[in-house]
């Protein structure tokens, strides 16, 4: 019964979507978590996605990505992960805004410069972006591609390579 309510509210039942889910969590990846066998993007931000890279201020690459997924499962350890849902996102995905110890995970992602806001979901996030823009921390500290456009791009790439057909690297 409680998982017919939980797919209800994950679904957009308003009045189910009041239903909290509390438990231990393992990170998927920088804004995404998995929480008593259910997938959930973290509510109004994008993180950079695992394989991205992104340059430090000297121009360095490094895996903002693997970053951003490692600071969220250390903030996460081994504490309880309690999730308010949302509804689904325009991908179809479960959205919750989640929190550890009382503390608002997508704030502190955004806060730590390893995220950025969703404007197009919401502008809870914007103040602490701002914040972590002005202070140059996280990806802010260099140069990055808005994991958005980095997805889009792949995307595209995977679209017009030809099956089967290995491209010749110059």
């Amino acid at each position: 019964m409680r998982r017919f309510v939980l797919a209800l509210a994950l679904l957009g039942c308003a009045p189910c979507a009041a239903e909290t889910l509390a438990g231990p969590a393992t990170v998927v990846d920088g804004d995404t978590l998995e929480l008593r066998g259910v997938r959930i993007h973290l509510y109004g931000i994008d993180a950079p996605e695992e394989g991205q890279l992104c340059e430090t201020a000297a121009g360095r690459s490094y895996p903002c990505g693997h970053e951003a997924t490692r600071l969220l499962r250390k903030r996460i350890g081994e504490g309880p992960v309690t999730c308010e849902p949302h509804k689904l996102d325009g991908k179809g995905r479960a959205q919750a805004t989640c929190k550890v110890g009382g503390e608002d995970l997508s704030a502190f992602l955004v806060s730590q410069g390893y995220a950025l806001a969703s404007r197009s979901v919401s502008t809870a996030y914007v103040r602490q972006e701002a914040r972590a823009w002005a202070t140059r921390k996280g990806i802010w500290a260099g140069t990055f591609e808005p994991p958005s456009d980095w997805r889009h791009d792949r995307l595209r790439m995977e679209a017009t390579a030809a099956p089967g057909v290995e491209r010749a690297t110059r």
